[in-house]
């Protein structure tokens, strides 16, 4: 049996965020609010416990459908590379579609809820994603890799993405950015800037993202957290308000319940919601009303 990595970092995380509050404190730069910072680390603690059990379930399942593999990878150093490619593209499509599916995006939205981008905000997660999000992975037990080594990729991707959550890092050399998810484009992908929305999603490498076409890169500062702040610090109230916001809609509109659950983020059946996409186009089309307007004041004149 594999260790649980997460379990051994906890100690590095904690040294790691003590060191990026000297350093920021030193540069004088707003990055952390207490309240804020120690709602994280809540988040992070139950998604710790919480993992005690989900784990099991996800073990179970992924336990099962390895009975019927259709390949025999055994632990082979090159079935470890090929399970690094195949989780961290199975990665890209969990975290994708958590961002436009709003069943995923009840659990996902825990780690977007704060408007600090700090190593703090990398331990915001999630209470209920792992009851669901491993659903994504299930073709790769099937193909043949082991269900311990799927579970210790899961940790080193985790681990990979703590040291992303940072301002302290700008750049990295263009090679590394060309090819793996860095503070840069993780910075992106927590905006709430219409630009940024939903682009990079990257686990550890940022190609995905370049391959599908969600590749955004950084240019001013993000505004981090949501496009509608909870402005609350009570980790309940973090880890539940979308699943309470989504069963809220479903009770209210029983005809449309397929769209509140599995539409994208914002949807609306009356348009009282914008959708990302939605606001993309409304954007679009003030931006091409202006032009119009600006050229016709030229003619004008």
């Amino acid at each position: 049996m594999f260790p649980n990595l997460i379990h051994y970092a906890i100690p590095f995380f904690v040294g790691f965020i003590v060191l990026e509050v000297i350093i920021t404190t030193r540069m004088k730069a707003d990055f952390y609010h207490s309240k804020d910072a120690f709602s994280s680390i809540a988040m992070g603690l139950g998604n710790v416990f919480i993992g005690l059990f989900s784990k099991a379930l996800i073990f179970g399942a992924y336990s099962l459908l390895y009975q019927f593999r259709i390949l025999e990878l055994d632990f082979a150093w090159w079935a470890w590379v090929l399970c690094f490619f195949a989780d961290d593209l199975s990665y890209y499509w969990f975290h994708r579609s958590s961002h436009k599916v709003r069943f995923f995006w009840a659990s996902h939205v825990i780690h977007h809820s704060s408007t600090k981008y700090n190593l703090a905000t990398a331990l915001r997660q999630t209470w209920t994603g792992n009851f669901t999000g491993f659903v994504f992975y299930l073709w790769m037990p099937l193909l043949g890799f082991h269900p311990l080594m799927m579970l210790f990729m899961h940790s080193v991707s985790l681990l990979y993405q703590f040291w992303i959550h940072t301002e302290v890092i700008k750049k990295l050399p263009s090679w590394f950015e060309a090819v793996f998810n860095t503070p840069s484009h993780h910075r992106v992908h927590h905006a709430s800037d219409l630009k940024y929305l939903d682009m990079n999603h990257a686990g550890i490498l940022i190609i995905w993202d370049r391959m599908f076409g969600t590749f955004y890169p950084e240019e001013e500062r993000p505004t981090y957290g949501l496009t509608k702040n909870i402005n609350s610090y009570n980790p309940l109230i973090i880890a539940t308000h979308e699943w309470r916001d989504m069963i809220k809609d479903v009770w209210k509109y029983p005809r449309q319940a397929w769209g509140y659950i599995f539409g994208p983020p914002g949807w609306s059946h009356d348009g009282s919601r914008k959708t990302t996409a939605q606001l993309r186009t409304e954007e679009g089309r003030k931006i091409s009303e202006k032009q119009t307007l600006a050229q016709q004041t030229v003619l004008n004149n």
